[in-house]
């Protein structure tokens, strides 16, 4: 069973429907026991970097994600991706999850408007699990402010919006998503599928 995490951070209901879609097993949860016993760990989210780590500290979630992530495999979506980076900077400095060094700051395209919403094209950086089977034209759809700025190293893949956005995350068994796989059509549900694949 994969455990997607209801902190009261939004979009969790599209998830869920994208994984009864694919005909996997996931529930909604907001228990700690449900998280240290799921196969497979699903972070979504919406809204501000700041609300939303009150919202897992106050849930009491903070903890177990953290020695959890590490264990299997855990997918962060949209701003639960944002979540798993070290600090962020929307509104004020503020610690986040720290599965993966880097920072989640502003983004400055010239002559582009924020927020990116809109579909845009995958380009891969490096081989990742959850990219099996997709080939080099793969768009997904973006809704966000803000963008991580990380190692090369973890950016399986990113897209372009007036500069290189991190797109996709990858280091051991935590992954992470800016856009949103379950509005992302046939490339979307196949990296939903990819990941539940990584539990076996």
């Amino acid at each position: 069973m994969i455990a997607i995490v209801d902190y009261g951070a939004g979009n969790i209901f599209s998830v869920k429907n994208a994984m009864d879609y694919l005909g996997l097993s996931a529930e909604l949860t907001s228990k700690p026991e449900d998280i240290r016993n799921a196969d497979g760990i699903i972070l979504p989210g919406v809204g501000a970097f700041p609300w939303a780590m009150n919202m897992l500290s106050q849930s009491g979630l903070v903890d177990v994600i953290k020695e959890e992530a590490v264990k299997k495999p855990f997918l962060g979506i949209c701003l639960g991706m944002q979540l798993i980076f070290s600090k962020g900077y929307e509104f004020e400095e503020t610690s986040g999850l720290g599965l993966i060094d880097g920072e989640v700051k502003l983004m400055t395209p010239e002559n582009l408007s924020i927020p990116h919403i809109g579909w845009n094209k995958l380009i891969i950086n490096r081989e990742c699990p959850l990219l099996s089977g997709l080939g080099d034209d793969e768009y997904v759809y973006f809704v966000h402010s803000y963008a991580a700025e990380c190692s090369d190293e973890d950016v399986a893949a990113y897209c372009e919006y007036g500069n290189k956005v991190t797109a996709l995350v990858n280091k051991g068994t935590v992954y992470g998503a800016q856009f949103h796989p379950e509005k992302s059509g046939k490339t979307g549900l196949k990296i939903l599928r990819n990941f539940a694949e990584l539990i076996g």
